[in-house]
């Protein structure tokens, strides 16, 4: 009898009294529009990085990235609270007046290692490319939302020139790596819009007998990277020098790393660019194939997050929003371990979340501001 007494309060009481406090905790962060598990995620990545520009710069640059990441935080708390049918709204205005910035960035912008990238703030660079990585593929879910998937004829043409002319503009800075990003970011709304791979094929293919007229269009240093790429080696202590020491950093960290702090290849001043597009080499010389591994597998909840929100978003313009989101993030952080490790040409894109930057926090960061208001609208319309 004792037995079933307790059986039938833990029915009767208990589980009620969980329940409700597990639909408390969860009424919480909807009315915060947070995702905890990817703010977590988020988090991890973030704190990881500060103590790897902390121990790989001489001066303060870790505490410029915290007044960024400050900056960051509050835009991407910002996105989450509104609703994703007002971004819907004020997409095309949005998109239109950055291409206005990528214009007055070309006439009047700062001029800095040979490119004209930022308009200049006072208190920082802005870099409206950034943000262009995020405006792309949030027009072309507009433009796609109210229209028959997947997209056929005229309305891929229109698609390709809202890809294309942002991509252009970039490329004319220049900065071919953001360029190369903003076709990917609008390549994976075709894709998940359900275009058929035929089409694919014939892009590649083009894209493909197309590359001796790209190779003459390419600036000098470009073509250098990529002669670089092939064979570093050509020239150690010049064109190759970054790659060839940033191989070194990674290799000699081994299975535990030397250490937070006692990177030699940053210390002693060997890695160039360490702490912004090269910091992954100085990670990996301190914590090891073991932390490595730790932080690609955080990378890669972040990413399967994203993906699972777009999965069950509950409109067409959400769920193209979210996977491209989530698919462009990875690209970003493919296309940096690869050129970092020798994989890929240099193209001087940062790692996300990682590297230096205030332009690529901001825009990364309200990315998944915007993937938290997917996430959280969605559970308030359902409940």
């Amino acid at each position: 009898m004792t037995m079933l007494g307790v059986t039938m309060w833990q029915h009767n009481f208990a589980s009620p009294l969980t329940s409700m406090q597990d639909q408390r905790r969860r009424s919480v962060w909807q009315k915060l529009h947070i995702d905890w598990p990817l703010l977590l995620a988020l988090m991890i990545v973030i704190g990881v990085s500060l103590l790897s520009l902390y121990s790989s710069s001489d001066s303060n640059l870790w505490l410029k990235q915290v007044v960024h990441l400050c900056l960051a935080l509050c835009l991407m708390f910002l996105c989450a609270q509104i609703p994703i049918h007002y971004y819907k709204l004020v997409t095309p205005w949005v998109f239109v007046a950055t291409l206005l910035l990528l214009i007055t960035v070309l006439v009047i912008g700062y001029t800095g290692h040979g490119a004209r990238r930022w308009i200049n703030l006072g208190f920082m660079r802005f870099q409206p490319a950034e943000t262009m990585k995020l405006m792309v593929p949030m027009m072309l879910c507009w433009y796609l939302s109210d229209r028959a998937l997947p997209p056929r004829g005229k309305v891929l043409l229109i698609a390709g020139v809202i890809i294309m002319v942002p991509f252009l503009l970039v490329a004319k800075q220049p900065d071919l790596g953001t360029a190369l990003l903003i076709i990917a970011s609008g390549a994976f709304v075709l894709l998940l819009a359900g275009i058929s791979w035929k089409f694919v094929g014939s892009v590649l293919g083009l894209a493909a007998l197309s590359a001796p007229v790209l190779w003459y269009l390419m600036h000098g240093y470009q073509r250098q990277r990529v002669l670089t790429f092939l064979n570093p080696e050509s020239d150690p202590l010049g064109s190759g020098y970054h790659i060839i020491q940033s191989k070194i950093a990674i290799g000699s960290g081994g299975w535990f790393g030397k250490g937070w702090g006692n990177g030699t290849q940053s210390n002693l001043d060997f890695l160039p660019e360490r702490s912004t597009d090269f910091v992954f080499a100085v990670f990996s010389e301190e914590f090891g194939l073991l932390g490595i591994l730790c932080l690609l597998l955080v990378y890669l909840f972040i990413i399967f997050r994203g993906l699972t929100i777009g999965a069950q978003a509950q409109d067409t313009f959400s769920r193209l929003l979210a996977g491209s989101i989530s698919l462009t993030f990875f690209v970003y952080l493919f296309v940096n371990i690869g050129m970092v490790t020798g994989l890929l040409p240099v193209v001087g894109l940062p790692m996300p979340l990682f590297s230096y930057g205030g332009s690529s926090m901001v825009t990364l960061l309200a990315g998944f501001g915007i993937l938290m208001s997917i996430r959280t609208h969605r559970k308030l319309l359902t409940s």
